[in-house]
């Protein structure tokens, strides 16, 4: 009985520690600078927009009575612990920064939750987020400097208002970009998965409001939801497959694939990042879909002689988010700008998490200097820095729509995303597999990945994908990064022969491959749904309900030397 009772004192006494220090636990945790405020929440604000729309919003407030900057965070996923188990995170972050000395606004967007209007992604966010600052600058606690803070969708709807806004001072987008249409269709095909999952997640966050335990399989939900529709024909039903309605958001995205159009250029229009002089802090992930986009607002920025940080892990959507580097970076982002406190800035611009060597490291630019090297394609599927033979005979392969290559993990929107073992998908038939030798010393590589191939098929419109991938020397093959071409009439590069030149982009990354490891480039024409599935009809893609076999054929003779080119650093 005595022990009993000893251990129940014991556990009310840590509970009771747990509670009465909770800030500064967490703040050893995430490696945050400790607590300096309390924090008393308002909750419910609600703030008119011009056509009479009223958006709902959470205010995190430090209890002093100096006057502190603002961060400002709009979200459609949900803004509290009563929404989502998003919300519940968002929560979470409005009373760390507030902790620190930030008032923070939290923001449902129209359509969303307790906001008032319709939601139409992206295109009120504009408008939006522009009356909210001027509502904010209003408050008797603001002191009109204010900050922007957010991934994904909480991200694009920073560069939405970031360049015509005074008040905004400093903004942190993470895994997000500007390019909205590159995002939605990367290399000309559209990311079905995305599309379908992204559109899935709200309706399952809307079944799930206000039971915040049912919320937290609120990813594996959808996941379930989408496996009917992803080979379902025409792609233009899928939404009712998946929801059980059309969704007219969905279907204009599929109407209308050209960036050209009104619709594209109106947001692209306001979102120019290299227009946008305030200080940023971009920060991705090298399986992250945004990855290429987050990179070309880096470049723009750069060119335009402004002087981004840029900061890349090894992440996934998802796991991004969950990492809270954004949080700690933010901070210190928000710190230096907002409050003249810059001694926690590191030195140089960017940092990038460098796979394989597993470490971190810091560097004036991206990309840092590196040598391109080619490694060409091989008779018996081999990888090798020499040229292949004059007589080498090409591969082939067969591609049937109706069995697409599956999209295994990699930059995909799911929590299935990331580095995995990729025996599975290399064991197919529809799949060449060329590998090196194991490497004498480490390769290492840092910047963007292309892949230059011969190629022949029977349809005038098909695809071609490649994926780089690091074979470890019990024979496990694990990716870094792909890409897709898409051929139509007048794309690549015709040769003589009747051959096709393509460069396919397999995007960026940051590796080392050890001592005794082997570089593997898979090649096919289909990573489904991450780029929708090329049917080879040439008909418009959402609507077509037929399809093509393609026989594929890929050269790799002194005429025609196929080759992966890595960009290396030593």
């Amino acid at each position: 009985m005595k022990t009993i009772r000893n251990l129940l004192i014991t556990l009310a006494v840590t509970a009771y520690l747990a509670y009465r220090y909770h800030r500064q636990w967490i703040a050893v945790i995430l490696r945050l600078t400790p607590p300096q405020y309390r924090v008393q929440v308002e909750r419910d604000l609600r703030i008119p927009m011009q056509d009479g729309v009223i958006l709902a919003a959470d205010h995190y407030a430090p209890i002093t009575d100096d006057r502190t900057p603002t961060i400002l965070i709009r979200s459609p996923y949900g803004r509290n612990a009563n929404h989502s188990v998003f919300g519940l995170l968002l929560a979470f972050f409005g009373h760390r920064f507030a902790e620190r000395g930030y008032h923070v606004l939290i923001q449902d967007t129209r359509g969303r939750f307790d906001s008032t209007g319709s939601f139409n992604p992206y295109f009120n966010e504009n408008e939006d987020g522009a009356v909210t600052l001027a509502w904010l600058c209003r408050q008797s606690w603001s002191t009109g400097v204010i900050g922007l803070w957010g991934g994904s969708y909480l991200g694009i709807v920073q560069w939405l208002i970031a360049a015509e806004n005074p008040a905004v001072q400093a903004l942190v987008p993470t895994i997000t970009s500007t390019q909205l249409h590159k995002i939605l269709y990367p290399d000309g095909a559209l990311d079905l998965g995305l599309a379908l999952r992204w559109t899935a997640l709200f309706q399952t966050l809307d079944n799930a409001r206000s039971k915040p335990i049912k919320s937290l399989t609120v990813l594996w939900d959808v996941e379930r939801a989408l496996k009917p529709a992803l080979l379902h024909l025409p792609v233009t039903e899928t939404d009712e497959i998946v929801l059980g309605k059309e969704v007219p958001y969905f279907r204009e995205w599929l109407a209308h694939s050209d960036v050209e159009e009104d619709m594209w250029q109106a947001n692209l229009d306001k979102m120019r990042a290299a227009e946008i002089d305030k200080p940023t802090h971009l920060i991705g992930g090298w399986y992250d879909f945004f990855l290429r986009g987050l990179l070309e607002d880096y470049d723009a920025m750069v060119k335009a002689g402004h002087q981004p940080y840029l900061t890349i892990g090894a992440w996934h959507h998802f796991a991004a988010i969950i990492s809270m580097d954004d949080l700690r970076e933010g901070l210190i982002w928000f710190d230096a700008h907002l409050r003249g406190d810059p001694s926690r800035m590191r030195q140089k611009p960017v940092r990038l998490f460098i796979m394989g060597a597993n470490e971190w490291r810091d560097y004036d630019v991206f990309p840092p200097p590196s040598t391109e090297r080619r490694y060409y394609l091989q008779t018996a599927f081999g990888l090798a820095t020499e040229l292949p033979h004059a007589d080498s005979q090409p591969d082939h392969y067969t591609y049937d729509p109706s069995n697409p290559t599956p999209a295994l993990a990699g930059a995909i929107f799911s929590i299935t995303g990331g580095r995995v073992e990729n025996s599975s998908v290399e064991a197919r038939p529809d799949v060449l597999v060329y590998t090196s030798s194991p490497l004498r010393k480490p390769l290492e590589i840092i910047g963007r990945v292309r892949l230059e191939l011969f190629v022949q098929s029977d349809l005038e419109h098909t695809d071609f994908y490649g994926r780089l991938c690091d074979v470890h020397p019990n024979g496990r093959s694990y990716n870094i990064c792909e890409g897709l071409f898409r051929v139509e009439p007048g794309k690549g590069v015709r040769q003589p022969d009747g051959t096709i030149c393509v460069e396919v982009d397999l995007w960026a990354t940051a590796h080392v491959f050890k001592r005794g490891h082997a570089i593997r480039l898979q090649v096919a024409s289909s990573a489904h749904p991450h780029w929708s599935r090329n049917l080879g009809t040439g008909e418009y893609f959402s609507t077509c309900r037929s399809y093509n076999i393609a026989h594929q054929t890929v050269f790799h003779d002194q005429a025609r030397p196929s080759a992966l080119v890595l960009p290396c650093t030593n």
